[in-house]
């Protein structure tokens, strides 16, 4: 199922629409005039000049013929290698950027290691911004950027990251006047609302919830029918925040023994190796880390096995709720959670399985840690999909 993102903009003309519907129906591969109408509901002979326009435009080129028991059918592919999508990622030790053609493939992506929260919101803006223009071969023709925090995406504001401690940061003006970019250009999402989002483009289900691990929180995001759901402010998915364990620690929304307490990274280190431990130097940062702690599990160290283990069974109960009140068809654990899910997905299902609806399937993600970055990618294409016009704007 082709999973979209409706984008600040305003509506589109019926030739717009129909160029719309032809770019987004070749997104599933090359397909012949005739595929083209019917998918697209619109009649066989507007489709010459509809792939026209897009030819001319860059979008779209030949793809050789099917043979068939009759004639055979020319086909249509993509052809978007010159039509940049930006996907920059924030997080708490991290800055990324990563472009990507229409099609979906990787051009070029860096990530450095930074404190961003010691940085600041315009120093951290402006390292972001270095990162972008230095992969970009040229404009891009939309931008999207993860954050891990509460976002009002309709108007691109990250309006809290306790990991960052930005709170109401107009992330995409400030990035629109760094990269000289329109601002509408720039969509701004939740990071687990993003790795949601690649699983499901990736096939791993259409009714979906994603958890996301990070270093420091722990975040959640649902589709269901190919669309994100948001909640009627924005914020929903806030899974790190269900009661795992009433008498556990106090967690920084004031209340005791969320999952976040138990299920962020730092806290299931400290749970693996006593103080002082190599595991604890955050100067290999989140994948590093996660390494050593695989490391030590594969070799039997009981106290990192127990650690992981008591993870497991503590993700299980916080999702049996969001299983019961969802009901999805697949649970994927992404972030972090991903590269110990061989250790993970059995005490999950476990948990499930103990419950009246546990019935989701439980899968760690192939995406791992790239899963948001990869929605965001996405997302960004999706302007030039929803208005194939705006290619001209690429070629300026």
């Amino acid at each position: 199922m082709a999973v979209t993102e409706p984008r600040r903009a305003g509506s589109a003309s019926p030739r717009t629409a129909s160029l719309a519907a032809v770019l987004r129906a070749l997104r599933t591969g090359p397909l012949s005039r005739t595929q083209l109408a019917a998918r697209c509901g619109i009649t066989k002979s507007a489709v010459p000049g509809l792939l026209t326009e897009l030819a001319e435009r860059g979008l779209v080129r030949p793809a050789g013929v099917r043979p068939g028991n009759g004639r055979p059918s020319r086909l249509v592919e993509l052809h978007g290698e010159d039509a940049y999508a930006l996907a920059l990622g924030i997080e708490a030790d991290r800055l990324s950027a990563q472009v990507t053609d229409l099609s979906g493939r990787v051009l070029a992506e860096r990530s450095e290691a930074a404190d961003v929260a010691a940085l600041g919101l315009p120093a951290g803006m402006d390292e972001l911004a270095r990162l972008a223009r230095a992969v970009l071969p040229g404009p891009p023709v939309g931008v999207a950027i993860s954050v891990p925090g509460l976002v009002d995406s309709a108007a691109a504001v990250l309006r809290f990251a306790p990991a960052l401690r930005w709170r109401d940061a107009e992330i995409a003006g400030l990035m629109a006047a760094r990269l000289g970019v329109p601002v509408e250009a720039i969509a701004v999402d939740n990071d687990a609302n993003l790795g949601a989002l690649a699983e499901s483009i990736a096939g791993t289900g259409t009714e979906l919830c994603y958890l996301g691990g990070g270093g420091t929180a722990v975040g959640g995001g649902f589709v269901s029918g190919g669309t994100i759901l948001r909640g009627a402010r924005g914020f929903a998915g806030e899974v790190g925040h269900i009661a795992v364990d009433p008498s556990g620690e106090r967690c920084s929304c004031g209340r005791t023994g969320c999952l976040e307490t138990k299920a962020n990274l730092a806290a299931v280190l400290r749970a693996a190796a006593a103080p002082g431990d190599p595991l604890h130097d955050p100067a290999p940062g989140v994948e590093g880390r996660v390494a050593l702690l695989k490391d030590r599990v594969r070799r039997g160290d009981q106290r990192a096995l127990t650690a992981v283990h008591e993870l497991g069974v503590a993700l299980g109960i916080a999702l049996s709720t969001v299983v019961d009140v969802l009901d999805p068809d697949v649970v994927v654990l992404g972030g972090y959670f991903a590269e110990l899910g061989e250790w993970l997905v059995e005490p999950v299902r476990v948990e499930l399985a103990a419950r009246p609806l546990g019935q989701a399937r439980v899968v760690a993600s192939g995406l791992g840690l790239q899963a948001p970055l990869r929605g965001a990618a996405h997302l960004a294409a999706e302007r030039l999909f929803a208005n194939p016009t705006l290619a001209e704007e690429a070629t300026v």
